[in-house]
């Protein structure tokens, strides 16, 4: 009986490692070497070369096979947008994930076009969705440098099997016992609340893991930039004087914090008192909860967070941020010291994202925004930080949120950081 059991296992391991190697072949976006232009289409490759100052304005939308040749396309060439009016290399690489909520990214793109300074930015849009739509807003930048990057493993891209929803999947509530007499794909592995994966909610934390290493080790331009990327979501608004204020904080960090491995340009919280707030930073531990908005993540960093891939890709947690708090002070084993600011650079304005699809307001997003901005302007472009508090960096750990149980969600998110 245990013979069998184990027979069992080792068949569905095997299984799955199939399934992850076929899908990583199938997207070799990952790991396409230099000289290897084979699949391009013929007006991206001339010589076996690619041909960097092609439009791409070719991304074919009309079916899944053609978007997925248009991924890898746009993923091998990573055409840079605008390249010609703002020559040299960025002095600030902004990294915004982005799904599928058009009139936030508007709002987004109307916030950068105000920032001070932005003529010398490199925007890299990371998509995991595709639309013309939202391509056709991207498109449209011309005040700065742009990039975009696909997810490869997109559910639109894989609608009827992993990293999608497959139909012989378990359905989330069932319990294991129904699963295994079934016989559902993913029977074994439920998480640690006995639900089964959810496609639509495994994604952010693929998304976000792929990103991290797609941008610092496969995207050119990258390649010896020494500052840090700033992470940034859809419904994220910047301030005016965002990198005035991020200037300001590298010359602090260099100064009196060289051992903060991240700054938090903005904050969940009010932005009453900000004026008072405007010049003040604070030391303490990176928290989830406080510091996920205008992270700022330099290649150090990441070097570290790639030593805890696995950890990272089997905690039992959807949430990318929840699982950088478990892994620091964990598997980094100095936990992660953020400089922080007190008044926040970045507003989060979306009310509907992953769990909450109705509702969404962008009008009355666009209306708090212009309020806070007029609460905000006096406050702008202080000429120097004050630190406000030095509090005790250490391991705070939570309850993890379960929903990334399922052993082919590890498989996958382990291997963005191998090369085939």
């Amino acid at each position: 009986m245990r013979f069998r059991l184990l027979k069992k296992n080792l068949l569905v391991l095997l299984g799955v490692s199939f399934v992850i190697v076929t899908l990583l072949f199938s997207a070799r976006v990952l790991f396409v070497k230099e000289d290897d232009a084979s699949g391009l289409d013929d007006d991206v490759i001339r010589g076996n070369q690619p041909v960097r100052s092609v439009d791409m304005a070719g991304f074919s939308f009309d079916s899944v096979p053609q978007m997925t040749r248009s991924v890898f396309n746009a993923n091998y060439v990573q055409y840079i947008h605008n390249a010609d009016r703002f020559p040299g290399d960025p002095r600030l690489v902004l990294l915004v994930q982005v799904h599928n909520r058009p009139e936030y990214l508007k709002l987004l793109v109307k916030s950068l076009e105000n920032a001070a300074e932005v003529h010398g930015f490199l925007l890299i849009f990371s998509h995991d969705y595709f639309s013309e739509e939202i391509n056709a807003i991207v498109r449209g930048i011309t005040f700065c440098k742009v990039l975009q990057i696909y997810f490869p493993f997109s559910t639109q891209l894989f609608p009827n099997e992993f990293p999608g929803r497959d139909p012989r999947d378990c359905p989330r509530d069932a319990s294991k016992d129904d699963a295994l007499k079934t016989g559902c794909l993913n029977a074994e592995h439920p998480d640690s609340y006995g639900h089964y994966r959810e496609a639509s909610v495994t994604q952010t934390k693929h998304h976000w893991w792929w990103k991290l290493h797609f941008v610092w080790e496969r995207v050119q331009v990258m390649q010896g930039y020494s500052g840090f990327v700033i992470f940034l979501e859809e419904d994220n608004y910047l301030f005016p004087d965002f990198f005035h204020f991020y200037k300001l904080m590298i010359e602090f960090r260099g100064r009196s914090c060289p051992d903060c491995d991240l700054l938090a340009l903005g904050s969940h919280d009010e932005l009453t008192g900000f004026i008072k707030l405007s010049n003040q930073v604070l030391t303490t531990s990176w928290i989830s909860t406080k510091h996920n908005v205008g992270m700022a993540v330099s290649r150090e960093l990441y070097y570290k967070l790639m030593g805890c891939s696995s950890e990272f890709c089997s905690y039992d947690d959807y949430n990318w941020d929840w699982t950088l708090q478990h892994l620091s002070g964990g598997c980094v084993s100095k936990p992660l010291k953020v400089l922080a600011a007190q008044g926040s650079r970045v507003l989060h304005t979306g009310l509907c994202g992953l769990h909450h699809q109705e509702n969404c307001e962008p009008e009355a997003a666009l209306q708090r925004i212009e309020e806070n901005l007029e609460l905000v302007k006096d406050g702008l472009f202080p000429p120097s930080l004050a630190l406000v508090g030095k509090e005790a960096v250490e391991h705070k750990e939570h309850k993890k949120n379960g929903g990334w149980g399922d052993i082919r969600d590890h498989m996958l998110c382990n291997n963005y950081a191998k090369r085939l």
